[in-house]
């Protein structure tokens, strides 16, 4: 047990009385632990959730997730109930609920659309409490239609900026399209889940919506957006299907622009919060975990701006890793030396915490085999592609990356679908680098749920 978690031990014992049992890890990328409460002849079942990492410690976002899982309760929403605020470390003691994600997963269409059903009614129903509920939260209210096109985008951009180390042309151009885009007469104000499509299911019912900790109030296509980004790590299993139920349930018409728009805005939110961590690693983060994200959510906004660009993309000619990994250079033994090692010790060890970090390990261990084979192919690739945009050989990557975003801030439109294609091309290599360390993001398809 690690010495924050018997400091919140400590602390809980305290305050609730009773004893803590059966404590252990989530094993995630985030601190969090299940444990008992032994209480009074009673054993209650609980959970606590410490800080998301990448944004430091931000105790207003903890107190907001808190109050507003509290409104949700009174609301009759299936959320956890809250116990308090541990003060060190921070984190939110709550009841656990049982369950698992990913309806996909679920044995027949019938109980997976059952179960989608009762989260699009109970996302309908959310949006249709009165925003003046969640008063107490401190939640901004946008007063205009360009507010609610934007939303959070100026909090996100300040973050990115201040931590910024690096060009990033790619984020560049996407902020750039959502201040030029931004989706007209959207009117209506409603509490947003925002990180939208985060639930759990018990047997064939849901059990409970998960994760408020980025809630807003906007425009309602912003959480139908969030669903396209959570379809590709937690398959819905029929996004049309939802979307068909939220009309029906909310008595709301999808605007498939303003949709597609907070699509893109919702998605760049990852590779904007994370950039300078990609860029600088800190100690014992799950960066595989980090490149996904970072990777897979700057490709799907560039594909989304495509689509309404009608810019018909290009597609990278992708080397074959069984192929590039026969080629053997002196590294390659070790490289696969150390996933092998790595892999056996994970699968050798027993406490769900060491595992976890035995994983991060492998995952590293098995793209750097990855980069070992194709890198030098995977750069030229993207070398080459960026000397025909900047029509010059390049010596310097960061110095070509740097007029690369002097362009894009130039925002020439005769050349957007030029640097829309780049930048689809760009990511798509990477992506196929990180191939199987992707994990569940591996079959990344992007559906738009259209009907």
């Amino acid at each position: 047990m690690s010495e924050d978690w018997q400091q919140a031990v400590s602390w809980i014992e305290q305050v609730f009385g009773g004893k803590v049992t059966n404590a252990r890890g989530q094993g995630r990328w985030r601190a969090a632990w299940f444990f008992d409460l032994e209480q009074d002849g009673q054993t209650l079942q609980m959970y606590f959730r410490g800080h998301r990492p990448g944004l430091g410690k931000d105790t207003e976002r903890l107190l907001l997730e808190m109050r507003v899982l509290q409104v949700l309760e009174k609301h009759g929403l299936p959320v956890p109930h809250i116990y308090g605020l541990c003060p060190e470390p921070e984190g939110i003691v709550m009841e656990y609920k049982p369950g698992q994600p990913g309806i996909a997963k679920l044995d027949g269409k019938k109980n997976q659309l059952k179960v989608l059903d009762q989260y699009v009614d109970a996302l309908a129903a959310m949006h249709k409490i009165d925003v003046s509920e969640f008063a107490d939260t401190q939640l901004l209210c946008p007063q205009t239609s360009d507010e609610r096109g934007l939303a959070d985008l100026a909090s996100w951009e300040g973050m990115y900026r201040e931590y910024k180390f690096r060009p990033e042309p790619l984020l560049e151009f996407i902020t750039l399209w959502l201040k030029n885009n931004i989706p007209p007469n959207r009117n209506k104000t409603v509490f947003l889940h925002v990180d939208s499509g985060q639930f759990i299911y018990y047997g064939n019912e849901l059990s409970a919506l998960l994760d408020f900790e980025l809630s807003m109030l906007g425009d309602p296509m912003a959480d139908l957006a969030g669903l396209r980004a959570r379809n590709l790590s937690e398959p819905l299993v029929d996004l049309s299907h939802a979307y068909r139920r939220y009309e029906e349930q909310s008595g709301e018409l999808i605007d498939w622009y303003a949709l597609d728009y907070h699509t893109v805005r919702f998605a760049l939110m990852t590779p904007m919060s994370i950039a300078a961590l990609v860029a600088f690693p800190p100690p014992r983060v799950n960066l595989p975990q980090y490149l996904s994200w970072y990777y897979i959510y700057s490709w799907m906004p560039i594909e989304v701006i495509a689509r309404l660009e009608e810019v018909e993309l290009e597609e990278p000619e992708l080397p074959d890793y069984n192929v590039a990994k026969q080629r053997v250079n002196d590294f390659t033994p070790t490289y696969e030396a150390l996933r092998q090692h790595l892999k056996s010790l994970q699968e050798e060890a027993t406490d769900p915490e060491l595992q976890y970090e035995l994983d991060i390990t492998e995952r590293m261990s098995e793209y750097l085999s990855r980069v070992n084979a194709m890198g030098r192919e995977i750069e030229d690739g993207n070398r080459a592609d960026l000397e025909r945009v900047l029509g010059k050989s390049i010596d310097d990557w960061q110095a070509a990356q740097q007029e690369l975003e002097t362009l894009v801030l130039a925002d020439q439109t005769d050349r957007r679908a030029e640097l829309i294609n780049y930048f689809y091309r760009y990511t798509k290599r990477h992506l196929h680098l990180l191939g199987p360390v992707l994990r569940e993001l591996e079959v990344h398809q992007l559906d738009l749920g259209l009907y």
